[in-house]
């Protein structure tokens, strides 16, 4: 542990010293010294809280925790007890420095991810040559030199190059991946094998490490339902028992027939072993040592509110394209007439549709390796809602759906592998030459390997995994059957979407969305927790709950698991401070607990339960 991370540690051990030399001096019979170190053990050390604790008061106009303590303090010096009182402020420090130590980590594994971006990055200039910049001053577009074994300066796509990064900062993952021409490279991930040119995507302000800290920063300052409630009860229950307190000091005389001096006594351990200092500590630690693990682990909690949420989920929708598949057909299938030259066709069905901007068509010119295009160019037209239309070296090319041709003439070519492939929700390409069709392509969005092993999981945990899409009902069944799925809702557009989640949320109660696009927006707004895939669309993200940071499927299954984890934290947390507090003020009633068994056992709770808390920081994976 550093200086700066034993800063909030400093007055407790103050405190500490100090009390053992006071009960030193009263051991060698020098009460008066020893009384006067204690009253300066009780300023240092109670000194934090009773700030705060004041402050707070004046501020928000109800009582609090830290008032009880200073009293309970003050209390047992009345009576004589100024160890016990000045053990009770340093126990009371200690813990209050437990809980700003766990705010603290929470915060600093988030401060992590930002002190492991760089401040300076090498752009490459017009002559060839670098010149060392600041990230803050790079434009969108900016061409950078990364060399091997640097860090990564700012997001943005290689140019030039190919390499292995190490994304372990921002997924959680500890396996580089592959790097190569056109793809995505974030700020602070490391460059290991070879040097690389990239440009510059986002700006520094809009950086996946800087939106990683708003997300975060955002989510420390929504508190979830249970630390509201708990802060709400505590004016109530501090209330409670000064009043309680104040009764204590006088009945037992009457009734019970204590002495002033026992009556009194029992009324200052009231007011300690009372405090529900435990009890505000249940949940607000171990609600951000959750944020924070999640937050390295690649899962963005806009707040524990959310995280909360997440437990009583009975169902989870999914949208279909980009998020349980990858988003881009892909050609399965190539049947040609008998009797024709593949080649050639092929030669020609590229040439066609390398000029269309369909996705299907870019689907189809991905497929097959590049071709010759020195030959004639074909003349396209595109035919919206049916397909491209062409000449090519002489011969009319028809290239789309079924229905654009003669039936006869579909039935006989191929027409039970044709049917076939619909029946695995495929879609048909048909390709046409002079009236006659020499071929079919079958398309298919492709299922995630991930999408399949994730919905297993959440079937185990028996969590309805619902498919929400705007797919026809047969290629959504497909998709369904293929992934596991309890349940499939099709031709739904965006508006129905939402619908469909609330009728869901009707029916299971709480239910959450998955989704990537802008279509997905309003449901993921709608939605009991909507669960944002990071690398979707800025208003999905926007409308989330929760951020996937690299789009795993599998973060789904692990913040679920979290959000159990920390339910059962939290009410381990909660039923253990009631148990305690419960105890104690039994214990004293009957005179069975004295003031320093009061003290410890009290504080002791309240240690606990933040250490408790902080253990959902080190969750092994």
């Amino acid at each position: 542990m550093n200086i700066k991370k034993m800063k909030a540690f400093i007055p407790t051990i103050i405190c500490g010293l100090l009390i053992l030399i006071g009960w030193q001096l009263g051991v060698h019979q020098y009460e008066g010294f020893s009384a006067i170190v204690f009253v300066i053990a009780f300023i240092i050390g109670g000194f934090n809280q009773a700030k705060e604790g004041i402050l707070d008061t004046i501020e928000h106009k109800k009582l609090n925790v830290e008032l009880l303590m200073i009293l309970s303090g003050i209390g047992a010096s009345i009576i004589g007890y100024w160890f016990e009182g000045a053990v009770l402020i340093f126990i009371f420090s200690l813990s209050g420095a437990l809980e700003e130590y766990t705010t603290d980590k929470s915060k600093n594994e988030i401060s992590k991810l930002m002190a492991l971006q760089p401040e300076t990055a090498l752009l490459k200039l017009a002559d060839g040559g670098t010149k060392e910049v600041s990230v803050e001053s790079l434009n969108v577009g900016d061409l950078l030199l990364v060399r091997p074994g640097e860090k990564v300066p700012i997001d943005g796509v290689i140019s030039i190059g190919n390499t292995t990064i190490d994304e372990a900062a921002i997924s959680g993952e500890p396996i580089p991946l592959e790097k190569t021409v056109g793809d995505q490279i974030y700020g602070g991930t490391i460059n290991l094998s070879s040097g690389v040119t990239m440009a510059v995507s986002h700006t520094s302000d809009q950086t996946l490490f800087s939106n990683i800290v708003r997300l975060v920063e955002q989510a420390q300052s929504l508190p979830s339902k249970t630390a509201t409630l708990i802060s709400k009860f505590e004016n109530t229950y501090v209330k409670c028992v000064l009043i309680f307190v104040a009764f204590m000091m006088f009945l037992p005389h009457f009734l019970l027939g204590w002495d002033w001096n026992e009556t009194f006594y029992r009324a200052m351990v009231l007011l300690i072993v009372a405090s529900p200092c435990a009890l505000v500590a249940a949940v607000t630690p171990a609600t951000l040592a959750a944020i924070s693990f999640g937050a390295k682990n690649g899962i963005l909690f806009k707040g524990g509110l959310h995280l909360e949420n997440l437990y009583g989920i009975k169902g989870i929708a999914f949208d279909k394209t980009g998020t349980l598949t990858q988003g881009q057909p892909k050609v399965t299938d190539f049947l040609i007439s008998d009797g024709l030259a593949k080649e050639e066709l092929i030669q020609a069905i590229v040439s066609i549709e390398g000029q269309s901007v369909h996705p299907l068509a870019k689907a189809i010119v991905n497929h097959f390796p590049v071709r010759d295009l020195s030959q004639e160019e074909a003349v396209i037209q595109d035919v919206p809602g049916w397909g491209v239309e062409a000449t090519y070296l002489g011969s009319n090319w028809k290239i789309g759906k079924a229905a654009w041709f003669e039936e006869q003439a579909v039935q006989q070519f191929y027409y039970d592998e044709a049917e076939g492939f619909s029946n695995e929700g495929k879609t048909m390409v048909y390709i046409g030459c002079d009236g006659k069709i020499v071929g079919i392509l079958a398309l298919k969005d492709i299922v995630r390997e991930e999408a399949k092993n994730m919905i297993a999981a959440l079937n185990q945990r028996r969590i309805a995994t619902i498919m929400v899409t705007g797919d026809h009902e047969t290629t959504a069944q497909v998709i369904g059957k293929e992934l596991g799925l309890k349940r499939v809702i099709a031709d739904c557009l965006p508006e129905n979407k939402v619908d469909a989640v609330v009728a869901l949320e009707k029916e299971y109660g709480q239910v959450a969305m998955v989704g990537d696009g802008i279509n997905d927006a309003p449901a993921l707004a709608n939605a009991t927790v909507g669960i944002a895939m990071g690398q979707g669309t800025d208003i999905a993200m926007e409308a989330a709950d929760i951020v996937l940071i690299k789009s795993d499927l599998a973060k789904v299954v692990t913040a679920y698991d979290l959000s159990q984890r920390l339910h059962r934290v939290v009410w381990q947390n909660i039923i253990f401070a009631i148990a305690v507090i419960i105890c104690l003020i039994t214990a004293n009633l009957f005179q069975f607990v004295n003031l320093p068994l009061g003290v410890v056992g009290h504080e002791g709770s309240t240690i606990l339960v933040i250490l408790n808390g902080l253990r959902l920081l080190y969750i092994k994976k």
